[in-house]
């Protein structure tokens, strides 16, 4: 390790040091020539981070054909549940979405009653199944969105740093299917919303990326595709609410994200 790498690694040490309870991270350039991890296997509940692997499992499940992302799905009072998203507002059958829509919805709004209606087509247990496929055997999706009897009984969908840099890796590199089935998840991925690393990296600059967020803990994926260096900025962390608030995690994440551009931006 250079000596930039080394100081680096001690940068983002002292940010994850820093926080009021857990941190996890990774920051990696997709060329493989550094990578930086705090606490990168560890499983953290991942709240709406979860959306990018049900994203993935739907369209594996277009491209075998067993389903076709042009279908559509009438939005009924059955299928609505509350936190983030619009359709839970919406009338009792006065909307028809194709699965396409739905998916767009569930990263861009971070919709959960969109999220369930793709749940209940794709199966929860076919997602666990994919990414353990992909190497991935500490990402599970184990609840639906907004299950409360589920939360209490401590079944929440998990993952690690190390994990979601690679799902992110495996989009970039095409290999997630193939070329065309990477290409279509970060083009949703890629479409705007707000987020702590996208909020330290120039517009000009494309960001496929999801956030997450519940009581305690804040999350976010982002592959920054910068130009001739992208890379993945992986960040999870809970924090404890009697003596910390999200604005200061937010921050760390914030901090990372700034480090991450810093380190990348110049580097050929």
């Amino acid at each position: 390790m250079s000596e930039d790498d080394r100081q680096m690694q001690a940068r983002l040490q002292a940010i994850a040091d820093g926080v009021d309870g857990t941190f996890g991270l990774v920051v990696a350039d997709l060329a493989g020539q550094h990578r930086f991890e705090v606490n990168a296997d560890r499983q953290f509940t991942q709240a709406s981070c979860i959306k990018t692997p049900i994203l993935l499992e739907v369209l594996k499940q277009a491209h075998e054909g067993k389903l076709q992302l042009a279908d559509r799905r009438w939005v009924e009072k059955q299928d609505k549940t509350g936190g983030s998203g619009i359709l839970a507002e919406l009338g009792d059958r006065t909307v028809e979405l194709s699965i396409e829509d739905l998916c767009v919805l569930m990263i861009v709004m971070s919709d959960n009653t969109a999220t369930n209606m793709l749940i209940d087509q794709i199966g929860m247990e076919n997602v666990t199944a994919t990414m353990a496929l992909l190497g991935c055997e500490q990402t599970v999706l184990r609840r639906r969105m907004m299950d409360a009897a589920a939360a209490a009984r401590g079944e929440e969908n998990l993952s690690t740093p190390a994990d979601a840099a690679r799902i992110l890796r495996l989009l970039h590199e095409g290999t997630f299917v193939n070329r065309e089935v990477s290409n279509h998840a970060l083009s949703i991925l890629r479409k705007l919303k707000s987020g702590a690393i996208r909020s330290t990296v120039p517009q000009s600059v494309s960001v496929a990326f999801k956030p997450g967020e519940l009581p305690g803990l804040l999350t976010e994926w982002a592959l920054v595709e910068l130009p001739e260096r992208p890379y993945i900025v992986v960040v999870m962390g809970t924090y404890n609410p009697r003596s910390s608030t999200d604005d200061d995690l937010d921050a760390a994440m914030k901090q990372v994200g700034k480090e991450a551009y810093k380190f990348f931006k110049g580097r050929k």
